[in-house]
């Protein structure tokens, strides 16, 4: 770990110069697991993302047509599945587009002759259709290559969701508002470790989570900037979280309200929710318990006023 990193905003850290390893064997083997499927998935998604942009600009795009639809949803790889081109989009009409999408059960929130509007105008490639034929190979190719990499990323998130269940300290993670019993309480747990001595005090960890800013002093001179110097999968988690956690907490929803009006931006009134989320994690981390909102001080005054 970093020097810089377990530094706090304005004084140094109480941590050891060498601490234990973050995370115990089973910790560790539960990290690696969580670290898996970004690992898998990403690389694999770099190596399609190239030939997709090359390749379907010249044929009909989803994205085109239903703003929105990525390829991680079924309706989109369906049907590119089934009209690979624009060529082959040409053909559809209303009531065939209709009859498709209740194959899929689709949700139908757009009305159909919306979507086929869309379609129809969307870019056309400039291409025979012969050249279409041998595009549509490669459009079912990288299809394939996508649907593989969803299933591997489902496989692997079950496999995190079962070692998360059995893991010690799973109940002071998934008590969390809206961290739930999946992955976003797995990567808490996956980046914050077991070590208790890890973090000797919240400060510690909300410097190497990155919601802490950096005190800046020259003379009379005092500011704090944005902190770059931290780990950044640490960071991920706790701002995924706090971010989520004001649509089911009303203390964190307070806090996020009250933040823009000192900052004026999202991303920064995201990261001062999680430095307050922070200080929470850290004690019940600490003390080995679950989340309890009747003994968060916070959380109380809010609701007795």
């Amino acid at each position: 770990m970093d020097a810089e990193p377990r530094i706090r905003a304005g004084a140094p850290c109480t941590a050891p110069t060498t601490l234990p390893r973050g995370r115990c064997l089973s910790t560790r083997s539960f990290h690696l697991a969580f670290g898996v499927p970004l690992a898998l998935i990403l690389p694999a998604l770099a190596a399609v993302a190239p030939a997709r942009a090359v390749t379907l600009p010249a044929q009909f795009t989803v994205e085109n047509a239903v703003p929105g639809v990525t390829f991680d949803i079924p309706t989109a790889v369906a049907f590119l599945g089934r009209y690979p081109t624009s060529h082959a989009a040409a053909t559809l009409t209303q009531a065939r587009l209709a009859a498709f999408l209740r194959r899929l059960y689709h949700p139908g929130r757009t009305p159909v002759q919306v979507l086929l509007s869309r379609i129809q105008t969307a870019p056309r490639a400039g291409i025979s259709p012969a050249e279409a034929t041998g595009r549509a190979v490669c459009v079912d190719a990288l299809l394939e290559a996508i649907q593989a990499c969803v299933r591997q990323e489902r496989e692997l998130e079950a496999e995190v969701i079962e070692r998360l269940e059995l893991h010690a300290d799973q109940h002071i993670f998934t008590s969390l508002p809206r961290a739930g019993r999946g992955v976003r309480a797995a990567a808490l747990l996956a980046e914050l470790g077991d070590v208790r001595a890890r973090f000797p005090d919240n400060d510690c960890l909300a410097a190497l989570g990155g919601a802490a800013p950096v005190p800046i002093t020259s003379g009379s001179r005092r500011a704090v900037k944005f902190r770059w110097a931290c780990d950044k999968k640490l960071r991920a988690a706790l701002i995924d979280f706090a971010d989520d956690s004001r649509h089911a907490s009303p203390w964190a929803a307070k806090v996020y309200a009250q933040a823009p009006a000192r900052t004026g931006r999202h991303p920064h009134a995201v990261r001062i929710l999680a430095r307050a989320w922070i200080r929470v994690i850290w004690r019940i981390w600490q003390d080995g318990v679950a989340y309890d909102p009747t003994k968060h001080r916070g959380a109380v005054r809010l609701q007795a006023a």
